[in-house]
């Protein structure tokens, strides 16, 4: 089943009484920014992903994998503990 041309006016017209022009042409404008919008981001990514990122730095000591135990580099200083 599909719609004819006379089926698509009486809902233009319903949707039109219902909303009101104004709000139509607002949802349409923000509709048009939206597509703007999202075309800008695009753009910006496509010319981020030339560009090389920037190196962030880590943190100072090596990192082991979780199975290996890392080893303090400084020996650990000897407590008296009196008995």
């Amino acid at each position: 089943m599909s719609l004819g041309p006379w089926q698509l006016v009486i809902i233009a017209i319903l949707v039109l009484v219902l909303f009101g022009r104004g709000r139509i042409s607002e949802m349409m404008g923000d509709f048009g920014k939206g597509i703007s919008s999202f075309k800008k981001g695009m753009k910006e990514e496509e010319e981020g992903v030339s560009k090389p990122a920037p190196r962030l730095e880590g943190p100072s000591h090596e990192a082991k994998p979780a199975g290996e135990v890392a080893s303090d580099p400084r020996p650990a200083e000897k407590t008296e503990t009196p008995s």
